[in-house]
């Protein structure tokens, strides 16, 4: 209030609105640059985090997938070493690698030394109960 009655006595009741208008105008460009920069400041974070997002898309996509995946399966190699051991000797020794299973009807079948494992067998069938004892005949002479 003080600073109307001060600005009516020293700009006068007839320039005051002119100037008003003009004070007007400045506060809107003020406003305006107030908003451009703080969009600006806006995009600029926008920015930083999306380069921070796209380092870390870039830093997973260098990963060697299988390779971590191998070491959370087997850190040691021991699985590994234990498979290329298997394979070479499978290679080394190739008349070894088969077995032979029966299929429980009496015929004998040649599988691979991976397969040999597990043998097929027929269900057993239930046992028969034990036979009575005939009793014994005797010769008579005649």
């Amino acid at each position: 209030m003080a600073i109307a009655v001060v600005a009516l006595l020293v700009i006068g009741p007839k320039d005051l609105p002119r100037v008003l208008r003009a004070l007007g105008r400045w506060a809107g460009k003020a406003r305006a640059i107030a908003r451009e920069f703080q969009s600006s400041i806006d995009q600029m974070i926008r920015e930083s985090e999306l380069d921070e997002v796209r380092k870390e898309v870039e830093k997973v996509a260098q990963t060697d997938v299988a390779h971590e995946i191998q070491q959370s399966v087997d850190p040691k190699g021991e699985f590994q070493a234990s498979l290329q051991s298997d394979l070479t000797e499978a290679v080394n020794h190739p008349a070894d690698t088969t077995a032979t299973s029966t299929t429980g009807v009496g015929e004998a079948v040649t599988q691979p030394a991976e397969t040999a494992t597990h043998t097929e067998t027929a269900p057993a069938a239930e046992p028969e109960p034990p036979a009575k004892p005939q009793p014994e005949k005797t010769q008579t002479a005649a």
